[in-house]
């Protein structure tokens, strides 16, 4: 049976070659997805600052919903100081230190804050941190007076010089360098007790996170790592914290960092519907292109006595050898492409530049697995009809195609379409990102739809083409009509994936964009404020800045905003769920910079363990004001927090506002993000917040109009513009490949047509208007699949009902399909035009 397949194969080459080309590009779409996956499961991030401790005990920096996957916490969680003594009596312990993380940055002479490898927010630490890193190289002694410090020694300057420092909000202050420390991850580093104090842990304080150290790193003697690490587990069972040891130390070194991995995630499961659906349709149609060229044949052997079975075992095992060339190169080039998209994904910031992929056999094998069972199925199907048939109908059909269209596949393709219409709806529903999603998927559904209930289609619409044709028509009109009524099945086989190519373009473009247009609108219209005043170099704004920003001549009102993680727990259908969004952090003053577009209650009672909410929120989780929700803040405490107030623009604000005090304790740093400023629209207010902003080190002062440059577009969008491009082209060279092998297979039609009389102009001319017919009904199928479910996103997120992008994207797919169709028909019929007609015959 092989070696027939392999004979069967060498004499369809150009057909093979379509279905190499699918399998290959899907291999590598889905070896890309797989990869992404694995990393956001297995990836590791490096010690960093910890590589020389042995064993960390940390807080848990997940939440563990039931039946679902972990959801990150992005918030430094805290561990009892207590526990230092405790641990470093464990045997083999020989050194316990907590560590310390609090918001520092260095200055230098002309009030400039000085970049660093090490994330401001946490770069301040204890000087007994030092022994947690790895090897380091130290210059000098450690700090022990109030007033010194050691430094990195990439920071450019030398012991004993004094150097101005802004430690957790507080003014800069002069401090003496004592130490130059080299080492992975070094910070700025105060003397014990200093540090304690200046990021409000000490025991004798009262703030909320007084008596606690962010983690507890050991090192101990050589060998004895597990067993430390196994004492270690036992000493602090049942308190929440975890013991974690070799590659799993990166995750305590940054929560927020460490979180990135869950995005990994959720992109690869998003990735992986859309992907799994195009690669199966390309596939599949390359197949049935391939197996329809081997209709003769498969019906021959038919008439000697092959058995139905063996058909369609033969079918399948030659696009199985077919496959099995392709996959491996397939899967090699997935993994690139991954490796590229970390990439892409590290520069537009969405994960950290230190994340590595992990590179294993589980995406290769899950890829040879899905393929090959792919590809054998789609082969058997296409086979199925031929191979059922009586030997004798099977033959006589071989030159032709089945005059009644499957009603089966007819009706499957009709309620397809019916159903993507149906999920259209969603946006209407909710106008969130994942009612948005349903617009792109209800495309592709659609096209899928019209795959299948193609042939009947063409076929009447050629019936009515042909019947409208006036006597005198010229011949190669007349031969493309007549071709597009006696061959639908094969005429649908190639409009079709156009189609999606179109649908798959407008839908998922258009998706992102009416999403952007509906967020700026939503953020421009609910910013009072004119500017923002930050502070990114020093991790945080300094203590005193709200009140020094409202003092300013023509400020009208001035609150301070941060942003946070939270997960919300509800029940769904009875059982319990969870849901990660991020929250703004507001006080009630913030009515005057900002306007939520509130529905019910009011922003005046945003305090204590309040909330505000979306309207689509609170819709979706059945609650409104005066009710209480359940929630889980950044760094894993569990609250219970009163609505008191519920908001319209939830698609530029997000879901959940937090009160100041309910997040206060419960963020990394404690430390306002940022200051919304509204002034008189005067320019002298402006000029008085930049004053304000050179005198005082580290703030900026920005506009919070919208960026024309396009460089506060959020790094979802180019993430999903990149997966664009790549789906397109892997539809557009299938469907390329495919159109080639099918007028390929047509040399024998062609020679038929050359020995009546047929000039190789007049075939020509013939084959440039099926092309025409081709491109045209592609665009309309496409257009028309696409416009309902667009017109309703429009309606749903913008009200109105077309949505929002650019106004160039039409033509130029216009101008892609029509050119794709003619040239993939073109070349072809020419190098079919140069073998002499007998020849072809021969050959066919």
């Amino acid at each position: 049976m092989l070696h027939l397949a392999w004979r069967m194969a060498a004499h369809r080459i150009t057909a093979l070659l379509a279905v190499a080309c699918a399998v290959l590009g899907g291999a590598a779409l889905i070896t890309t997805t797989g990869v992404l996956a694995e990393s956001g499961l297995r990836s590791q991030l490096p010690p960093g600052r910890l590589g020389g401790a042995d064993v960390v005990v940390a807080a848990d920096q997940e939440f563990h919903p039931s039946g679902d996957l972990p959801i990150a916490l992005p918030e430094r969680a805290t561990v009892p100081d207590r526990l230092v003594d405790r641990l470093a009596a464990l045997p083999g312990v020989t050194a316990a230190v907590g560590d310390i993380g609090f918001p520092a940055a260095l200055v230098d002479a002309r009030g400039q804050v000085v970049a660093s490898a090490e994330d401001p927010r946490t770069a301040g630490h204890g000087w007994s941190t030092t022994k947690l890193l790895a090897d380091p190289r130290v210059a000098g002694r450690a700090p022990s007076a109030t007033d010194e410090v050691a430094v990195d020694a990439a920071a450019g300057v030398a012991v004993g010089e004094w150097v101005q420092v802004v430690a957790n909000g507080r003014p800069a202050a002069p401090y003496r360098v004592s130490a130059l420390v080299d080492a992975p991850g070094a910070g700025v580093y105060f003397a014990d007790g200093t540090a304690a104090r200046l990021a409000g842990r000490d025991g004798e304080g009262d703030g909320p996170r007084a008596g606690t150290v962010d983690l507890i790193g050991l090192r101990v003697d050589d060998g004895a790592g597990e067993r430390v690490a196994s004492a270690a587990r036992e000493a602090v069972s049942g308190t929440g914290l975890e013991v974690v040891t070799g590659a799993d130390r990166g995750e305590a070194v940054s929560p927020g960092v460490g979180s990135a991995r869950s995005l990994l995630i959720l992109l690869a499961g998003s990735l992986a519907g859309i992907v799994l659906l195009i690669t199966g349709f390309v596939v599949a149609g390359a197949l049935g292109v391939t197996i329809a060229g081997q209709r003769r044949d498969l019906a021959l052997m038919r008439a000697v006595g092959a058995t139905p079975k063996q058909i369609r075992r033969l079918a399948a095992a030659q696009t199985t050898v077919v496959a099995a060339v392709a996959l491996v190169p397939g899967v090699a080039v997935g993994y690139l492409l991954a490796d590229r998209f970390r990439q892409v994904l590290a520069e537009r910031g969405v994960l950290p530049q230190e994340l590595p992929l992990t590179v294993g056999p589980l995406p290769a094998l899950a890829t040879l697995l899905l393929m090959a069972g792919a590809v054998r199925l789609s082969a058997r199907c296409a086979a199925w009809r031929t191979s059922r048939m009586p030997a004798t109908e099977a033959v006589a059909e071989s030159r032709s195609e089945p005059r009644t269209p499957s009603p089966v596949r007819t009706r499957a393709g009709l309620l397809l379409m019916l159903g993507a219409g149906v999920m259209s709806a969603a946006p209407l529903l909710s106008r969130t990102v994942i009612g948005a999603s349903a617009t792109s998927i209800a495309g592709i559904l659609a096209a899928i739809g019209l795959a299948l209930s193609g042939p009947a289609l063409v076929k009447r619409a050629g019936e009515a083409a042909v019947r409208q044709l006036r006597p005198g028509v010229a011949a190669p009109t007349w031969l493309a009509l007549s071709n597009v009524r006696a061959y639908a099945l094969r005429l649908s086989g190639v409009v079709s994936p156009l189609a999606m190519a179109v649908v798959f373009v407008l839908t998922y473009t258009f998706a992102q964009t009416t999403v952007l247009a509906a967020t700026s609108e939503d953020t421009r219209t609910g910013t009072l404020s004119q500017y923002e005043v930050s502070a990114p170099g020093l991790g945080g704004l300094p203590e005193g800045t709200p009140a020094a920003v409202r003092d300013v001549p023509g400020v009208r009102a001035a609150a301070p905003v941060g942003t946070t993680t939270v997960v919300w727990e509800y029940e769904q259908f009875g059982e319990p769920a969870a849901e990660s969004a991020s929250a703004m952090i507001l006080t009630p003053d913030a009515r005057d910079v900002v306007d939520l577009g509130v529905t019910d209650g009011g922003l005046d009672r945003l305090t204590g363990a309040t909330v505000a909410v979306s309207g689509e929120a609170a819709r979706a989780r059945g609650t409104g004001v005066g009710e209480r929700v359940r929630l889980v803040l950044g760094d894993g405490a569990r609250v219970d927090a009163e609505v008191v107030a519920v908001y319209d623009r939830g698609l530029g604000f997000g879901p959940v506002v937090l009160s100041r005090e309910l997040a206060a304790g419960h963020t990394t740093t404690g430390l306002d993000q940022s200051v919304l400023v509204r002034t008189d629209g005067t320019s002298a207010a402006g000029q008085g917040l930049t004053a304000l902003a050179a005198d005082r080190t580290g703030l900026v002062v920005s506009g919070t109009g919208p960026d024309a440059t396009g460089a506060d577009t959020p790094p979802e969008v180019w993430v999903n513009l990149a997966t664009i491009v790549v789906l397109l082209g892997y539809l557009l060279l299938s469907i390329a490949n495919k159109l080639v092998a099918a007028t390929a297979q047509r040399r024998a039609e062609i020679a038929a047509l050359r020995l009546v009389g047929t000039t190789p102009r007049q075939i020509r001319a013939m084959m440039r208007r099926e092309a025409a017919v081709i491109a045209a009904a592609a665009l309309v199928c496409g257009l028309l699949l696409s416009a309902l479910p667009l017109a309703l996103l429009g309606q749903g997120f913008l009200g109105r009902p077309w949505p929002a992008g650019p106004a160039w994207l039409l033509p130029a797919v216009a101008a892609t399909v029509t050119l794709t169709s003619f040239l993939t028909v073109e070349l072809p019929t020419r190098h079919a035009l140069r073998t002499p007609p007998a020849d072809a015959l021969r050959a066919a």
